[in-house]
């Protein structure tokens, strides 16, 4: 009797070890499979897994107004940004800094390297940042301090001066992040936060409310512009070829937005993502009630594509516009003073081979009515090549429908970001994807990495490194990824960067850069 109980409990633990043993197999599986199947993931998927398995959604405020609860969910992951620049390279004041003040975040010009500094918000786990392109574009050094004092280098997945956007990345885990919300469904009248790091306060959360929505303040390209300005010292807003130039639909709010806030978050009382701090209306340099920022549905996209492509993939409508108001509607001899009139249209684009014709009013986008040149910037942001969309214009009178197919930016082959690695990697200046095997073959090359992007007066522009070149080995060491250029960066010889590969005409190249 005593060893049939004896064999029962045997029969019995190993049962138990068994189940346990199969569940920490499948465990283990979930999370291979999740850690492979996540970097294939859009970055608002992977807030959804994230979301989904750690806590609740902060719930709105009732009753009198209180945001601590958002502001707590959201100051973790927003981050203190300082920037390095060379010397001869570095940070200038430019034209549009002097219009805003030096909004663009504190900058201080001693002699030697000199520095800045932003904000930035924490969108996944894994170390992902998005800041303003402004906060980093030219920057040899990046620090990024976080809420709880650790302090890492980033590196430049790429940058979008078309919206000021850019995405870096530290190397962490486990990192605290913003939920990704909604601008659509923001409201004029919203409370919101800003939550940054003005003047070097860390940390600093302002509440405000939305003032409105759809801004075109014309600070993006508008060196190209014409001179006129309007009273936030921007110019004509005259689009060429949307949306090579800056694309706004800025979020306005009295949220106090000071310098250092650039690249923080905007949110929602429910703590939730609207926007990215851009830019403030100011003749002082400091807040003077008007801050913009740029609405997460649009960056969601820009994001999404550097992380996945190196840059971003924009589809052209392929006109030329006047936004219509009083004056211009007088000067152009027409009635109609709300709209887009079309001033030309590009040869085989997209406008004109669905039968748009110079003259054209366009009067809605998608069965919305446009007002303003951002009513149709934000919706084609949003758009890859190949997408479509429908435009209602106005012709002789009446109205005429057209579903219009976006054209890729170019023409071209383009294939659609003691010194630390990081350091090295923002000296490049260049973001990058890998190659598939079919591009091997193509190119006859075992390993590779093809150039999406070439930034402004860094090493790769020095070099004469172009979008579409192939990078194939840098210091003699393969490179099949991005990631393996942070390896080859730290194997420096005598202080120089060999970098080989394939122009985009075919031509071999093996440059070599001395680092300073």
């Amino acid at each position: 009797m005593i060893g049939e109980k004896e064999k029962n409990m045997k029969r019995f633990g190993l049962t138990v070890l068994t189940a346990f043993l199969g569940g920490a197999m499948a465990i283990g599986a979930y999370k291979v499979i999740e850690n492979n199947t996540e970097k294939n993931m859009s970055f608002e998927d992977r807030q959804k897994v994230y979301f989904a398995s750690n806590r609740e959604p902060v719930v709105a405020s009732t009753g009198n107004v209180d945001f601590t609860e958002a502001a707590a969910a959201v100051t973790p992951a927003v981050v203190y940004i300082r920037t390095t620049y060379s010397a001869t390279g570095g940070s200038g004041q430019d034209e549009m800094e002097q219009m805003f003040g030096q909004m663009f975040g504190q900058r201080v010009r001693p002699q030697g390297p000199q520095r800045a500094s932003g904000s930035g918000v924490i969108i996944s786990t894994d170390g992902y940042i998005v800041t303003n392109n402004h906060v980093v574009e030219k920057a040899d050094k990046i620090e990024v301090t976080t809420n709880d004092k650790r302090t890492f280098q980033a590196k430049v997945i790429g940058t979008d001066p078309n919206t000021d956007l850019a995405l870096i990345k530290i190397s962490a885990t486990n990192m605290p992040i913003v939920k990704l919300g909604n601008s659509d469904d923001t409201r004029v009248g919203e409370w919101v936060l800003a939550v940054g790091n003005p003047f070097n306060l860390t940390s600093t959360v302002t509440a405000g409310i939305i003032s409105a929505k759809g801004r075109n303040i014309g600070i993006i390209g508008s060196e190209s512009d014409d001179n006129s300005s309007n009273p936030f010292g921007s110019r004509t807003r005259m689009q060429q070829n949307l949306p090579k130039k800056g694309i706004e639909s800025f979020i306005q709010t009295d949220a106090a937005i000071n310098p250092g806030n650039s690249g923080g978050a905007l949110v929602n009382t429910k703590g939730e993502l609207i926007g990215i701090n851009a830019a403030i209306a100011s003749q002082t340099g400091s807040y003077e009630g008007y801050g913009f920022a740029i609405p997460v549905n649009l960056a969601k996209k820009v994001l999404n594509d550097i992380q996945k492509y190196g840059s971003v993939k924009r589809g052209l409508v392929g006109v030329s516009f006047t936004e219509l108001n009083p004056d211009a509607a007088q000067q152009l001899g027409i009635n109609n003073t709300v709209g887009l009139y079309v001033n030309d249209l590009v040869v085989g684009g997209g406008a004109e081979l669905a039968g748009l014709h110079k003259g054209d009013i366009i009067s809605k986008v998608n069965g919305h009515t446009v007002t303003e040149s951002s009513d149709l910037q934000e919706t084609v942001g949003r758009l890859q090549p190949g997408d479509k969309i429908n435009l209602t214009v106005l012709r002789d009178g009446s109205e005429k429908n057209f579903t219009v197919t976006l054209k890729p930016e170019s023409a071209g082959n383009r294939l659609a970001a003691t010194k630390s690695a990081e350091e090295l990697y923002n000296k490049l200046g260049a973001g990058f994807q890998a190659l598939s095997g079919d591009q091997k073959a193509k190119y006859g090359v075992k390993s590779g990495v093809v150039v999406t992007q070439v930034r402004p007066g860094k090493m790769f522009d020095d070099l004469g490194v172009e979008v579409g070149s192939v990078i194939t080995s840098i210091n003699n060491m393969p490179i099949n990824s991005p990631a393996d250029i942070d390896k080859a960066l730290t194997n420096l010889k005598n202080g120089n960067l060999k970098i080989s590969g394939i122009d985009p005409q075919g031509a071999a190249f093996n440059n070599v850069y001395t680092v300073r």
